[in-house]
């Protein structure tokens, strides 16, 4: 394509995050996966989004600057490396895949070190409570172990209340 063509692309791709709503992630499917060679995130873009107030980015691509990335800005890649590509956009407010998970303009992502999800819009409004219960529950066997003096008769009784509080 024209160099001019890339460049329009690119600068569409960051009027749309810097003009998104927040807070948000960015979802970068790398089409060349898995035999990913360009890093897109890195310390330039992880503080070029992070300055539009974005919360963090998930793709199955490369990502570098370990070092050297945005504090507070997660990203959640396929592998770390160096760039040896020619990294552009391609398309922009399209559905993509990453690692198998399908994700819509507009989707609510959930994403940590351990991977990500995208949640339902029809349970949103349960996920406060559902997190709140789980903290509860769990806390039936993390108090305890906690505390001095915490033992294998201890444990079973909080384990007996935590499985109660499961079922």
């Amino acid at each position: 394509e024209p160099a001019d063509v890339i460049r329009a692309r690119r600068m569409a791709y960051y009027k749309a995050m810097a003009e998104g709503p927040k807070p948000s992630v960015a979802v970068v499917e790398d089409v060349d996966y898995p035999n990913c060679i360009g890093a897109y995130w890195g310390e330039v873009n992880t503080t070029v989004h992070k300055g539009f107030g974005m919360s963090g980015a998930l793709t199955n691509g490369v990502m570098r600057d370990l070092g050297d990335l945005a504090p507070g800005f997660p990203v959640v890649a396929g592998s770390i490396g160096p760039s040896h590509g020619f990294v552009h956009v391609t398309e922009l407010g399209t559905p993509v895949e990453v690692f198998g998970l399908r994700v819509n303009p507009g989707d609510l992502v959930h994403a940590d070190r351990h991977g990500a999800l995208v949640i339902p819009a029809d349970i949103v409004g349960q996920i406060a409570a559902a997190i709140q219960k789980m903290q509860d529950t769990e806390h039936l066997v993390l108090g305890p172990a906690r505390e001095e003096g915490f033992d294998f008769a201890k444990f079973e009784a909080a384990w007996a209340a935590f499985e109660k509080a499961r079922t």
